[in-house]
């Protein structure tokens, strides 16, 4: 064959296997993550939840509008409208719906037993029934755990060490879920030791809860413990408004209570999950299944102590618990 009849075949064939690699760039599958939060829209938490799960997907190679889209969905704290989205995804067939909190997860699990689910701040997966154990959760659904009901008891420990005189104790809480049951009957099982006497309020309802409060404030040596919920979420600036009122001291579960202005939480880094399970979330449209992905709890607990609001209320925080303080706000 002559040089230029070769040089001529070579760029035909060079030209011709253009086009084929295009189309299979073309050809690359849209990939479909549905995501159904129980905040509401406007809640900051929910935005940056949002954000982290995107940008760390990104960094995975899951660009939004390429390769990869987004139907979101915010559950604003409504049950109703936790089953009604979790049908309205479903429906849609996404490759994997990522999800927070045990309410939404538990209207998911309701909506397909086949569509991959990835969770975050989740309490107690095992005895809600989404997962059979950490290890192996064996189904359609894995994620992180936001922790163990054993977590709630040291609330009141906490709250004891930081107000010695109290002895009873309001606990708003929401009894809807099992969560909100598995909390409280967690503090209740510590109360004796600590000769605490505790009074449940549900927070679903903020009427009811400042009734209560204000009368539970009218006798003396009163605290309150706010246990983890999407309802105490969503209301915290109202609840933390109205504790502060009423001059009591408080403990709540996460650290974005006391940004707001709360006393003193204590609790995992809820943002901190979102990161990692994005990472399974890539696993999963990578082809593994939830059932080989283990449920992985929370490393590390925050103690945060706003001393503005100790000063405000006329709270002298004990050195011992300030030396403890993973973070204190002045």
């Amino acid at each position: 064959m002559r040089r230029r009849e070769f040089i001529t075949l070579l760029g035909g064939a060079t030209a011709a296997a253009w086009p084929i690699a295009a189309r299979a760039q073309q050809r690359e599958r849209m990939r479909l993550v549905g995501v159904l939060l129980a905040h509401l829209e406007s809640d900051m938490q929910g935005q940056i939840a949002i954000k982290t799960l995107q940008e760390s997907l990104r960094t995975m190679g899951w660009i939004d509008g390429r390769n990869v889209r987004f139907a979101i969905r915010w559950g604003q704290g409504n049950a109703a409208r936790y089953r009604s989205y979790a049908a309205e995804l479903v429906a849609l067939a996404p490759d994997v719906i990522f999800a927070n909190t045990s309410p939404v997860v538990a209207a998911l699990q309701q909506a397909t037993q086949t569509v991959p689910i990835v969770f975050a701040a989740v309490i107690d997966p095992v005895g809600a029934g989404f997962v059979a154990n950490l290890a192996r959760p064996g189904g359609n659904i894995t994620g992180f755990s936001l922790f163990e009901y054993g977590t709630s008891g040291k609330w009141l420990a906490l709250l004891k060490e930081l107000a010695p005189n109290v002895t009873r104790v309001a606990v708003l809480r929401d009894p809807a879920f099992a969560a909100g049951i598995g909390q409280l009957a967690a503090i209740q099982a510590v109360a004796p030791s600590f000769g605490m006497e505790l009074s449940p309020y549900d927070v679903r309802d903020h009427n009811e809860v400042e009734r209560a409060v204000t009368a539970f404030a009218l006798a003396p040596n009163g605290g309150v413990i706010v246990t983890a919920s999407p309802a105490s979420r969503d209301h915290r600036g109202r609840i933390i408004a109205l504790v502060a009122r009423h001059r009591l001291p408080a403990v709540y579960p996460f650290s974005y209570y006391t940004a707001a202005g709360a006393l003193i939480s204590y609790g995992p880094d809820q943002l901190s999950q979102f990161q990692p399970a994005a990472g399974y979330v890539d696993r999963i449209l990578k082809g593994e299944k939830p059932a080989d992905l283990p449920v992985q709890a929370p490393t590390k607990y925050e103690l945060v102590i706003n001393l503005k609001t100790a000063k405000a209320l006329g709270i002298e925080i004990p050195p011992t618990l300030l030396a403890r303080a993973d973070e204190v706000i002045e």
